[in-house]
């Protein structure tokens, strides 16, 4: 069912109301993804968040002194579940087959009561009679995982988990006029302005030339005057390939831009080099056919640059599809089994390696960052390259989603359901549903000074650097100086100490 937008650090027109099914990573921040062979599942609600912010642009904002939302404009749910498959079955035989016809009759029967003899008001429909029977059925499975979604909520869920976003793509806040002051700012007016903090790369309002720090004065030709952050949301959403026109002031001038919605990538990775250049850090935020093929080139370019330690920040990812999962993983791994997959029978298949891996070379130093918001595909990611030698793990144990879904589309345009189709175990076929992944070395963020990233500074000792600056991590006594041994290592590295609240 869908969960309500969250407050964050910003609001984002182009995804809407995010549909988590339990342990799904419902990023508060970032719009949908979308999808195409193989989701994941969702973290629960309030696990969603991912470490870190983005930069939002050249406007300074005081957090603390007005609201600032996520916007999509699409409504979607980002999924992390052991992976998912997105699929196209339909009944071969619809109907009632005619030897269980005594055992559908009752429902048959309350279905045509309801239809013919209900005096209630209001009468449902025949739509609305339909869709109950199948969230009934749906509900019987006491799986959180398993969910029927409307024709929109589908569409939207399968693009959310591909790394996609529908709309606009820009970030707005409401926020005083002045610098600095202290005016609450429920709706636009009266001191209060909305402002765009940025246009999402590659987005339309990128490419019809929306800048950060515009202000948004009318939605095709209407003031927005005295309303709110989610009523202007409203305004601007709208079907791909339909039009809307903001009416921005940048400076003294007032300018009418017209803005085409339409289906854009987002960026699921950003990178820098930490360590004075000798580290590449790469975060990974899902984990689909986008992601991958930005891992892959963010990839070439640090080895390509000469750097052999590899830092893969996998927090608060919420997972997306097995086959992309496989895809970066088979980065460094060069064959062998990635995961396996059980199916309703019990069978058991390998899903191995793909060849040609840009980092297969154990020289290349790998640590995995890690946390309980990693969900889904992104911990098939992790196991495999823990199960198999090729990385330690370093944070905090991870969410523990084992299981696998098909989206499967129903005829007719009535929608869709999700449904648990497997099991996903680890290269050795550990099932870690509800147990989670356990870090080789622990260390957590809880209770850290802003501006400090102690799970972070963890990875770098790991891997024989020093912490970042400001930090106070130790490297254990028994780990390896490359920080890859083909084990668990002896000891490790106390986390952080917190420090006292100020």
């Amino acid at each position: 069912m869908p969960a309500p937008l969250k407050s964050s650090s910003s609001f984002r027109l182009d995804r809407a109301d995010q549909p988590t099914a339990d342990p799904v990573a419902e990023p508060a921040s970032t719009l949908p993804k979308g999808g195409s062979a193989e989701p994941e599942v969702e973290p629960p609600d309030g696990d969603a968040a991912g470490p870190g912010g983005r930069a939002r642009g050249p406007r300074t904002i005081d957090t603390s002194r007005f609201s600032i939302f996520i916007v999509a404009i699409l409504v979607g749910s980002a999924l992390f579940v052991g992976g998912y498959s997105l699929g196209a079955r339909v009944a071969t035989t619809p109907g009632t087959p005619a030897s269980e016809e005594s055992e559908f009759a009752p429902f048959w029967d309350v279905y045509s009561l309801i239809q013919n003899d209900y005096a209630g008001s209001p009468r449902p429909t025949q739509d609305q009679l339909i869709v109950a029977a199948i969230q009934g059925m749906m509900a019987s499975l006491n799986d959180p995982w398993s969910y029927y979604q409307a024709p929109e909520d589908f569409a939207n869920s399968v693009l959310n988990v591909g790394g996609q976003a529908q709309g606009i793509g820009v970030e707005i806040q409401l926020q005083p006029i002045q610098p600095g002051s202290a005016t609450a700012c429920p709706t636009i007016g009266n001191g209060c302005e909305l402002a765009i903090v940025q246009p999402i790369p590659g987005s339309p309002a990128a490419a019809a030339g929306i800048q950060a720090g515009d202000v948004i004065v009318a939605v095709d030709g209407t003031s927005i005057d005295g309303l709110t952050i989610d009523q202007v949301t409203a305004k601007i959403k709208g079907p791909s390939g339909t039009p809307v026109t903001l009416a921005i002031q940048r400076g003294t001038q007032t300018i009418n831009v017209t803005i085409v919605r339409n289906v854009y990538d987002q960026a699921e990775v950003d990178t820098r080099t930490l360590a004075n250049g000798a580290v590449e850090y790469i975060q990974v935020s899902g984990v689909n056919d986008p992601a991958a093929s930005q891992f892959h080139a963010a990839l070439s370019a640090a080895l390509a640059a000469g750097r052999k330690s590899i830092i893969l920040d996998l927090r608060g990812n919420p997972g997306g599809y097995v086959l992309d999962a496989v895809k970066i993983a088979s980065e460094f791994i060069p064959s062998g089994p990635i995961l396996y997959q059980q199916d309703a029978s019990g069978t058991q298949t390998e899903i191995a390696a793909n060849p040609n891996g840009l980092a297969v070379d154990p020289s290349i130093k790998l640590v995995v960052l890690v946390d309980g918001n990693t969900a889904s595909a992104a911990e098939i990611v992790a196991a495999a390259l823990q199960a198999r030698g090729r990385a330690l793990l370093v944070g905090e144990k991870t969410y523990g989603k084992g299981v696998v879904q098909e989206w499967l589309p129903l005829p007719n345009n009535d929608g869709g359901i999700h449904l648990t189709t497997a099991r996903w175990l680890t290269p050795d076929k550990v099932w870690i549903q509800g147990k989670g992944l356990t870090p080789d070395i622990a260390a957590t963020n809880n209770g850290a000074r802003a501006g400090t990233d102690p799970i972070l500074d963890a990875g770098l000792v790991a891997l024989g650097y020093p912490p970042e600056a400001g930090a106070t991590a130790s490297p254990s006594p028994g780990a390896s100086a490359s920080g890859v041994p083909s084990g668990v290592p002896s000891a490790v590295p106390s986390a952080v100490p917190s420090p006292s609240a100020s």
